[in-house]
């Protein structure tokens, strides 16, 4: 029984640490990307530009500030 609990509590502890290690390490922008996306933020039309981008560049004005 001993042996099970044990090996409940590593499985649960190792999956903890995978899930940390992605998010700690996925998604993030290079400063390349976060230029480029500056540009493509001020070269936007509001008009035309689909919400997501608006959010994404509000987002980032936010950041800047």
């Amino acid at each position: 029984m001993s042996k099970l609990l044990s090996a409940l509590v590593a499985t649960v502890i190792a999956t903890a640490s995978v899930g940390a290690f992605a998010a700690a390490h996925g998604g993030a922008m290079s400063d390349k990307e976060k230029a480029e996306k500056m540009e493509a933020c001020k070269k936007m039309d509001a008009a035309k530009a689909d919400d997501k981008m608006k959010a994404e560049c509000k987002k980032m004005e936010e950041m800047k500030k």
